[in-house]
């Protein structure tokens, strides 16, 4: 904070309010921005990626980003070798998709010899782009003297190879087409030699209006770089291109790899870039890149309503999770914003917020169980799971509260949002596991065949004490005949109180015989708790001591 001369309290909350004022009038700017959209899900979601994209990924990507209204799209990056994208364009042509806004990669030369590219050979992918009749084109640019010896190959070198090309297009593929430059190496190139990107912009700004480029497009490559020179990079490219009257696009990519990226594609956005070009979803170098979903909803939030008129932005979110799962095979992290399944979470009360994800996408907000959560919550989440019942009440509720926190002080760290989790949370706390949850959790499936073949051979050991009964084969077990088969290791007496109250807790619905559906509601949260268990020896133990013993309080409570 620049020094000022403060007095007293009042002052400082005075100075502070004209400083916040300062910086949040930038978020004018994004309620205002007409937001121009380069879809680059199809090629930025691939690259770094263990499993490349097959031919029917790329049209499942396709197919999403043109849901969310995405009609500018990157469709494909070539190379000497037949890539899938050379037979994906061939298909697209040949289903007659429009063209018109569909874009490709290349480099500005074939090779380099001592950094000093070749000037002479068109580029393979220009070649591919005549062959494959698609003519809108992204020459990549590299200014950083890591790549191209500067000494020897002038920036004005550099200048007239891209204005060759820009023209090689316009005569070989399409005189309309539409030209980007990416400066692609920005995050080399600014901290040391600022003035090549400068002079690159201003020559392109000048040249004649038939050939001047559609736009120049950049992108933090490194995900190192903070927000604020992002935001300069944008401020200065388009500080030059407003001097000379030069109304093309501006856009901005960025990597993440420190946490900097949707700040800094924000930051980007309020300081002249006036759009992106990434990916719906993270999925992409690095760690990934500032999600287009993410950045889009940034702006909706703040007001923006060019951008609902402009996009489906309700489909933004299934788009984003589709593609994460055609990319990767896996759903998006639970802790993604916007898109990841826990970003609709209800976690402190029932207020929504002004601006509610839930409301916009359509769709349900989860209440998480936790011991921050309201009664009212928990209430609610147990009338949503198993309909309505006399015992879900906020007293109930309160003293589940409870049993989490003293789960927590006794080092038991459990989840209590699942079906199953619940069920035995509202059991221990003094409920009476009712019907509905009894056959939530029967009809639960397992999450290994491990686990699976753990309740096969317990349920083994149930059959053979089920012969035993007067009556066979009906999936109860006398009392005599359970305790002899399961309980005897953990209760010394059959005819104990104490026996006899664990038996209560496990016959749910009161009929004097332990059904197999109300035993397996504690093998299966068992199984849900303490995945790791390897023998059935183990899972007895812990339904027992961790489940059936702890729900024995409420048989005492409720005598008392």
């Amino acid at each position: 904070m620049e020094q000022v001369c403060i007095t007293t309290m009042q002052d400082l909350a005075e100075e502070y309010e004209k400083d916040i004022k300062k910086d949040l009038s930038k978020l004018q700017v994004l309620r205002d921005l007409d937001l121009f959209v380069l879809d680059n899900s199809i090629r930025e979601s691939t690259v770094g990626q263990l499993r490349g994209h097959t031919l029917e990924s790329k049209w499942q990507i396709y197919d999403e980003v043109r849901r969310c209204g995405f009609t500018n799209i990157i469709v494909a990056s070539f190379s000497h070798m037949t890539r899938v994208d050379d037979v994906f364009i061939q298909q697209l042509v040949e289903k007659g998709e429009d063209r018109n806004n569909l874009f490709a990669f290349s480099e500005i030369t074939e090779h380099k010899k001592n950094r000093i590219p070749d000037t002479e050979t068109v580029p393979i992918a220009m070649r591919k782009l005549k062959s494959l009749r698609l003519w809108n084109t992204i020459l990549e640019v590299d200014l950083s003297d890591g790549v191209y010896d500067f000494t020897k190959f002038t920036m004005d070198d550099m200048c007239s190879l891209i204005k060759k090309w820009i023209e090689w297009v316009q005569k070989n593929l399409n005189k309309d087409a539409k030209v980007l430059i990416n400066l692609r190496d920005m995050t080399d190139v600014m901290p040391t030699n600022p003035i090549r990107v400068f002079k690159l912009v201003e020559y392109l700004a000048k040249l004649p209006e038939d050939i001047r480029p559609f736009g120049v497009i950049f992108e933090e490559a490194k995900g190192s770089c903070l927000p604020e020179e992002c935001g300069e990079w944008a401020k200065y490219i388009r500080h030059i291109m407003n001097m000379h009257k030069w109304p093309g696009k501006l856009l901005v990519h960025v990597h993440e790899k420190y946490g900097y990226a949707d700040a800094a594609q924000l930051e980007s956005l309020m300081n002249g870039c006036d759009g992106t070009w990434g990916s719906i979803c993270i999925e992409g170098a690095a760690l990934g890149n500032a999600s287009t979903c993410v950045t889009m909803m940034n702006l909706i939030r703040q007001g923006n309503k060019k951008v609902l008129k402009k996009y489906n932005c309700t489909y933004l979110r299934k788009a984003a999770i589709n593609v994460t799962k055609i990319t990767t095979g896996e759903g998006p992290h639970l802790k993604q914003p916007v898109y990841g399944e826990r970003s609709l979470d209800v976690v402190f009360n029932l207020a929504k917020e002004d601006f509610d994800l839930a409301d916009f996408f359509g769709e349900e907000a989860p209440l998480r169980i936790t011991p921050l959560a309201s009664d009212e919550m928990i209430q609610m989440r147990l009338v949503k799971l198993f309909g309505e019942d006399e015992q879900f009440t906020t007293e109930i509720a309160h003293k589940m509260k409870e049993v989490m926190l003293e789960d927590l002080k006794s080092n038991r760290k459990e989840e209590y949002m699942s079906v199953v989790g619940l069920s035995v949370l509202f059991d221990r706390s003094g409920g009476k596991i009712t019907e509905t949850m009894r056959d939530a959790i029967e009809q639960m499936e397992l999450n290994s065949n491990h686990a699976e073949t753990l309740i096969k051979e317990i349920r083994g050991t149930w059959d053979i004490w089920d012969m035993k009964d007067e009556v066979q084969g009906d999936d109860m077990l006398e009392f005599d005949s359970f305790y002899n088969g399961f309980m005897a290791p953990y209760f010394s007496c059959y005819r104990c109180s104490e026996t006899r109250q664990a038996l209560q807790a496990i016959d749910m619905d009161a009929d004097g015989q332990v059904d197999w559906s109300e035993f397996l509601v504690y093998l299966k949260w068992a199984l849900n708790e303490y995945p790791n268990l390897k023998t059935t020896q183990e899972l007895l133990d812990t339904a027992f001591r961790k489940g059936i013993i702890p729900a024995m309080r409420d048989e005492i409570l409720r005598e008392k």
